[in-house]
């Protein structure tokens, strides 16, 4: 499944990294510790947190995953945006909660 269609299936907003759309989603992670995010998770990976920092946008980055989900509505910092946008990582949005949000992308993933 690619990021846009998750968008489209999920009701998604889209705050920036437009361009990386297209990216390939092999799975999710959900968690709110960078360090966590560095250890366990792996390239493709959409994942999802309440955490809109500069930094969530440098992990992902090094992690190669294919997008960000901001949770409970959150929204990106302007750097964050501004960084996501320079990486072509998609950071989306939803009011959903966590637990909610990953068990939507557990089932758009596997059935």
């Amino acid at each position: 499944m690619k990021v846009k269609e998750l968008v489209e299936k999920l009701g998604l907003q889209v705050f920036a990294g437009h361009q990386g759309l297209e990216k390939e989603i092999t799975g999710g992670y959900c968690a709110d510790l960078l360090s966590d995010v560095m250890g366990n998770s792996q390239q493709g990976m959409v994942w999802i947190t309440l955490q809109s920092h500069k930094n969530v946008i440098a992990v992902a980055s090094l992690k190669e995953l294919s997008a960000v989900i901001l949770v409970n509505g959150v929204k990106p910092n302007a750097d964050a945006a501004e960084q996501a946008d320079a990486e072509g990582i998609p950071i989306l949005g939803t009011s959903a909660r966590a637990f909610e949000m990953a068990g939507k992308l557990w089932h758009l993933l596997t059935t």
